[in-house]
């Protein structure tokens, strides 16, 4: 257990120098030559230190997160999955306006037993994911449906750069970042999935990948119902 957390302070003090280094560096350029740069330069460099503290703000709110899963335990409660979803969709459709996020709901579902707010954490790391490794004007598909009468299915369907077979099991460790052209466009820690798969398997559910390179990635939950009586009724009528 020393070993490991020896190991997880040292990821992250590494993860953390580079963004305090160009915010640092870029301050005191500003700083000590102000008078000397033109507009363009003053308004480049000031948009580098938002972004680089941004990314420490992500990494720092992930690291917590990490550090709290453990003691944090999920609040159980009856969840209708398409509202919750709904809710996501529409916050981040106004991050992401140059994305078609469409959803296919089944409106027979009954509802989940979830925590919702980490259920909502979970779609946000998803979709936002989903838009992140996709072109611009690319569609998000996210999909409802009844899975073995037991368990409600959520996929997250985007058409974007893929996963190679062999790192599927990769994406949801700890500080991994899968290289393609769109990495280096994007902030990030590679904590977000690790997060999301430990989200998931609190919740009792099961979070699987599945992608074609080049072409398209799918993530697929599965969560139980909460009364199964009620299950049986709605599986019926869909």
């Amino acid at each position: 257990m020393n070993n490991i957390q020896d190991e997880f302070i040292s990821t992250v003090s590494h993860e953390m120098r580079t963004p305090l280094t160009s915010i640092r560096g870029f301050s005191q350029t500003l700083l000590s030559s102000w008078d000397k740069l033109d507009e363009e330069s003053k308004k480049k460099f000031i948009k580098i230190i938002e972004e680089q503290s941004n990314r420490l703000i992500n990494l720092v709110e992930n690291v917590l997160t990490v550090s709290k899963m453990n003691a944090d335990k999920p609040v159980f409660r009856e969840v209708n999955v398409n509202s919750s979803i709904d809710k996501v969709i529409q916050m981040l459709s106004l991050k992401y306006k140059d994305f078609k996020i469409n959803s296919k709901f089944n409106t027979h579902l009954p509802p989940a037993w979830l925590d919702e707010e980490k259920f909502q954490q979970v779609m946000t790391n998803l979709i936002d994911n989903a838009c992140k490794y996709s072109e611009e004007n690319k569609e998000i598909e996210i999909t409802t449906s009844f899975y073995n009468s037991d368990y409600v299915k959520i996929t997250v369907k985007d058409y974007g750069v893929g996963i190679k077979k062999d790192d599927f099991d990769k994406v949801f460790e700890k500080f991994i970042r899968l290289e393609n052209h769109l990495t280096s466009k994007t902030q990030g820690n590679g904590l977000g999935l690790y997060i999301t798969r430990n989200l998931v398997e609190s919740m009792h559910g099961r979070i699987a990948v599945e992608s074609e390179l080049g072409n398209w990635t799918e993530f697929s939950l599965q969560f139980p119902f909460y009364n199964q009586e009620e299950v049986l009724k709605c599986s019926q009528q869909s």
